[in-house]
């Protein structure tokens, strides 16, 4: 199949520093590619693929396209981007991240691809620490910050790429994955797939295009999604007859362990370093993927106890003045309830969530929702929606959320919510920053002012 990357050393990203694009800079980089980007803000990654040497431009310009042969995008540019119209009226080729990132994958014999609505990169950030802790050294693309590595992605010298499946406008389905995991298919998106038997359609057509299939049979809408597949389907769960099982699971502040069962025998004991019940089910995939990627089950069970968690996924920014700061990329309901529950059982005197909803459609849609995961705090903090790419026509807001809840304060900025948080916050509590926008600058703000403290 021909590439868009065949014959073409230059490239240049449009937006460089974003969790999706940073990554693939990164591995074409490491693959002896020329790499240039273009950016508007600072960011870590921005920092990173400088340190390595890539040219980043601020801003976008037209000159900043330069000598390149291939420019990279994603569906968030606009159209009159100087950037995109200079490299379409020179005939530059132009392609979306997404497609990109399925031409890469298609150059490893052994892709694992991590597809579902909720848990994506925390299991691809856990099964590459595995493998990569075990010397099988994967390449990797993921959605957040893997701190073995200090990056979203590195190239491997093996055949094998671990890397997240986004159903984000079917971006996944550019991809031939050879390994093709589904955590979970839930209500998401609704503005571009319009209903959830659309998401499930969506993921029906990705189990197509993979060889084998590994899924969590827990989950009923999984299991729709896969129905009348012919593939090998790898099935994982908490139910007698799954291939791969979690049985005797014990739970200690929220971190979970349980002993992993394949075939009606014992594997290993897994003993995970990670919050929240819904990991157990996130690892047994992992597990059962880095089995087929040649993992030893003590080498599993030794890289999925020292993986502690990926960037923005319940991260925990330290204890300062007395007061635990996390941050969590919980964007919709059913992750904001997983956060929580994970949170309230860890022993905290009071847990504080502070939430940026994040699109206008999505906020619209899960008002109700919203409350009711919310509410599971002692108190929860809702700033302004970021709408990201998208105009506020349904008339929404933020304090509508806090309307529904007995707990809920709305307060419109972080410089705002952080003086909120100093003065009623109490030592031995725990603030959880969450949202798929830029919330974790608020964390950052209540840490500098509690080192103050």
């Amino acid at each position: 199949m021909a590439s868009s990357l065949d014959n073409i050393r230059r490239v240049h990203f449009v937006g460089i520093g974003g969790s999706g694009m940073s990554p693939l800079a990164e591995i074409l980089h490491e693959l002896g590619f020329s790499i240039s980007g273009s950016d508007w803000g600072e960011s870590d990654n921005i920092h990173r693929l400088a340190g390595l040497g890539i040219p980043i431009f601020k801003g976008h310009f037209a000159e900043n396209v330069g000598d390149s042969e291939l420019v990279v995008y994603t569906s968030a540019v606009s159209g009159d981007n100087p950037e995109l119209v200079a490299a379409k009226e020179r005939g530059i080729p132009t392609i979306e991240r997404g497609m990109l990132l399925g031409e890469i994958s298609r150059r490893y014999g052994k892709t694992v691809a991590v597809a579902g609505t909720h848990g994506k990169t925390t299991t691809s950030s856990m099964l590459s620490h595995t493998l990569l802790k075990a010397d099988i050294d994967p390449s990797v693309f993921i959605g957040g910050r893997l701190p073995l590595i200090g990056a979203n992605g590195r190239a491997g010298k093996s055949d094998i790429m671990v890397c997240e499946a986004c159903e984000f406008q079917d971006h996944y389905l550019s991809m031939r994955p050879a390994i093709g995991i589904i955590l979970n298919v839930d209500a998401d998106h609704l503005e571009y797939f319009g209903s959830l038997e659309g998401v499930i359609a969506s993921f029906n057509k990705f189990s197509h295009l993979c060889d084998t299939l590994i899924i969590n049979a827990d989950d009923e809408n999984t299991r729709k999604a896969v129905d009348g597949i012919d593939k090998t389907i790898i099935t994982c769960g908490l139910t007698d007859g799954c291939e791969w099982q979690a049985k005797h699971i014990v739970f200690t502040e929220s971190y979970g362990s349980y002993d992993c069962w394949h075939n009606g025998a014992f594997f290993a004991h897994i003993t995970l370093g990670v919050p929240g019940e819904h990991n157990v089910l996130n690892s047994l995939t992992a597990v059962a993927a880095a089995v087929l990627c040649g993992a030893t089950a003590e080498q599993i069970a030794n890289g999925i106890a020292d993986f502690h968690g990926a960037g923005r996924r319940f991260e925990f920014l330290g204890t300062f003045a007395g007061v635990t700061v996390a941050d969590d990329y919980a964007h919709h309901p059913t992750e904001i309830t997983a956060t929580l529950t994970a949170a309230k059982a860890m022993g905290y005197k009071r847990v504080w969530a502070i939430f940026q909803p994040f699109t206008f459609s999505r906020t619209a849609r899960h008002l109700d929702d919203f409350a009711k995961a919310l509410s599971l705090a002692d108190t929860a903090v809702v700033s302004d929606i970021m709408g990201s790419r998208e105009h506020n026509t349904w008339n929404v807001h933020s304090d509508q959320i806090t309307a529904k809840m007995e707990n809920g304060v709305y307060i419109p900025a972080f410089p705002e919510i952080t003086d909120y948080i100093l003065q009623n916050v109490q030592e031995g509590d725990l603030v959880v920053t969450m949202g798929g926008g830029n919330v974790y600058y608020c964390a950052r703000m209540i840490v500098e002012k509690l080192k103050e403290v």
